[in-house]
């Protein structure tokens, strides 16, 4: 299969897997919804022009024309206005409430019955409920997304089988003609040693993993150790001598780490020359939890940082600057990884497939974190007003004074408008960067 189809197969996948996740998400508020008794007229995916609907019951199912999002309609998503009494219609989806205020549609009069099934006569804890059930429905797919990761494909670990043997010895930045006298042999280089070689002891200790070989060779510098390997089902002993060299400090994130400066730090350890096969290993339950937890907390330092990410990325698009391959990216961006990811026909195609279910359970992720920054129009946003809600009814409770009643996050308007817009501009932003400059996740 050409690469360009491959490309394109790897965009449509992660579409298809945003287009379920935003379905699900909605769902989240939906089912809470309905099981409190709220009346839901809405369930929609995407927005503009309805290109296809259908009336159950007292909800409208459908889709439209933009699918870049979603929204469930509820009513009374605010209290009455105080002059005529009417219920002011909203829905979880951002883009709808603020086109709903904007558009200044009129009010929907609560039908006959009706009276105890808006969303703003819910108990504090039930609004909640409801609010977070979109961000809790992409956790959970984040959560069933990363244990298909790792338990059914599983993660790339090092293998005990050589990949590769480094002819030269070379220092960091430095390169080698390896024809030319300048070649001084790298130790497996001069013991002999070939890819495809399974290593089975070194210095008389059976080699059950690379990481164990790894840090063998490293405290073996300048000492003469005994190695065995097996090669096409032959056993081949030999002697190396790990050579003392700097090598690159991997921090916790799988980078190389830098010092306060920011230069790049290097240890002095015994070198062999010799670099590990791959190969998927599949992973125990208890790891998925650990893996999901990771995820989250990373995403989370990106959105608190948002504000200097963006600014980054912004200085990126306009300069010569390369962008951060751990920074933010719009949908574009996802998508181009995508591609980028299906058309490496060097890699396996389980691992490749392996990558997108992994970007599927990020972005999940990230919609889940996303969601919960307590701002309107977001879900967060929601949620803080009922918590204040219902902290004003405790104080007012606690020193006896009457109820002061649902909180009118009407009011908030004004802010979700400025949120809105900042989001929209964030949004442009990180397309047109990720048109001009995008991320670089392959070197």
């Amino acid at each position: 299969m050409s690469p360009v189809i491959l490309f394109i197969l790897g965009v449509v996948f992660v579409a298809i897997g945003i287009a379920v996740s935003i379905a699900l998400h909605e769902v989240g508020h939906l089912l809470p919804a309905k099981l409190f008794k709220v009346r839901v007229t809405k369930y929609m995916i995407g927005f503009g022009p309805t290109l296809w609907s259908k009336k159950k019951g007292e909800t409208e199912y459908g889709f439209k024309a933009l699918p870049l999002g979603g929204f469930v309609s509820m009513i009374g998503m605010y209290p009455p206005n105080k002059d005529d009494g009417t219920v002011r219609p909203s829905s979880t989806g951002m883009f709808q409430t603020l086109a709903t205020e904007a558009r200044s549609m009129a009010h929907e009069e609560v039908g006959p019955g009706d009276e105890n099934r808006v969303f703003y006569r819910l108990p504090v804890w039930k609004k909640v409920v409801v609010m977070l059930g979109g961000p809790a429905m992409n956790l959970l797919i984040g959560v069933v997304l990363t244990a298909v990761l790792l338990m059914g494909f599983g993660i790339a670990t090092p293998t005990t089988t050589i990949a590769d043997v480094s002819k030269c010895q070379v220092k960091a930045g430095e390169t080698v003609d390896p024809d030319s006298a300048d070649c001084r042999l790298t130790p497996a280089a001069s013991a002999g040693l070939k890819p495809n070689d399974v290593v089975t002891s070194f210095d008389g200790k059976a080699v059950t993993s690379w990481d164990e070989l790894t840090g063998w060779i490293r405290a073996s510098a300048g000492r003469e150790v005994s190695i065995t390997v097996e090669r096409s089902g032959t056993r081949v002993a030999t002697t190396v001598t790990p050579v003392l060299s700097a090598r690159p400090v991997i921090g916790a994130d799988g980078r190389q780490a830098k010092d306060d400066q920011g230069k790049l730090l290097y240890q002095d350890v015994g070198f062999l020359g010799v670099g590990a096969q791959t190969a998927l290993v599949p992973q125990p339950a208890s790891s998925v939890l650990p893996m999901a937890g990771e995820n989250i907390s990373q995403i989370a330092g990106v959105i608190l940082n948002l504000p200097a990410r963006v600014a980054g990325v912004a200085k990126a698009a306009f300069s010569e600057e390369p962008r951060d391959p751990n920074g933010p990216i719009s949908v574009v961006g996802v998508g181009r990884v995508a591609g980028e990811v299906a058309a490496m026909e060097q890699v396996p195609v389980q691992s490749r497939i392996g990558a997108l279910v992994g970007l599927l359970a990020g972005l999940n992720f990230a919609l889940a974190v996303f969601n919960l920054v307590p701002l309107l129009p977001l879900d967060g946003g929601h949620v803080a007003g009922a918590l204040y809600e219902g902290a004003r009814r405790r104080v007012a409770k606690l020193f006896g004074k009457p109820d002061p009643g649902a909180f009118d996050i009407a009011k908030l308007l004004p802010v979700t408008y400025v949120v809105a817009a900042l989001l929209m501009g964030m949004g442009a932003l990180l397309i047109y960067a990720d048109i001009v400059k995008p991320v670089n996740l392959f070197g």
